[in-house]
């Protein structure tokens, strides 16, 4: 597992279910609300720190996946993908990263695709029970619930920046 953390330089996220808990509000209005966790939020802000980029891939569009995405400074943001597997390789082609320099986590069916070709694949612990055959990481947290910071300090601790990155809240 650390051999592949180690090759990693792009980590593509989910977000319903994955950044969030998969719940999806909506006020009487229509206006869409969704939760996402500052933990999360945090771990890919040291991921980007550290020189990884991060990246969305989402089945569903929403403007508050857009706001989060501009509040990380996440640019490559790709929504009403059913089929995950095209803007993937746009991102490829746009960071001419390979597969094996790649982590996704993914919770639901749609996501098996990309978590079989990345070189890394993990799951939130509240993924469906067919994605876990394909993870190589099954975080302990669920979804919208600290997962992606899980998979976030797993990677800095890999790759020996989880000191340089930290270091200023030591002091």
């Amino acid at each position: 597992m650390e051999e592949r953390l180690k090759k990693i330089k792009l980590l593509i996220l989910d977000v319903d279910g994955v950044l969030t808990d998969g719940r999806i509000i909506f006020d009487s209005n229509g206006v869409e609300s969704k939760f996402f966790n500052v933990k999360d939020g945090h771990g890919i802000k040291m991921l980007q720190r550290s020189g990884i980029e991060v990246g969305i891939i989402s089945g569903r569009e929403s403007q508050v996946v857009y706001n989060r995405a501009v509040e990380l400074g996440i640019g490559q943001v790709y929504q009403k993908s059913l089929d995950k597997l095209v803007p993937y390789r746009q991102m490829l082609e746009a960071t001419g990263l390979s597969d094996e320099q790649v982590a996704f986590m993914g919770d639901d069916v749609i996501d098996i695709p990309l978590l079989k070709r990345v070189g890394f694949a993990a799951a939130p612990a509240d993924a469906v029970q067919e994605v876990f055959p394909f993870a190589h990481f099954v975080a302990r947290n669920r979804g919208g619930w600290g997962a992606v910071r899980e998979l976030c300090d797993l990677i800095l601790k890999a790759q020996g920046t989880w000191e340089s990155v930290t270091s200023r809240y030591y002091v």
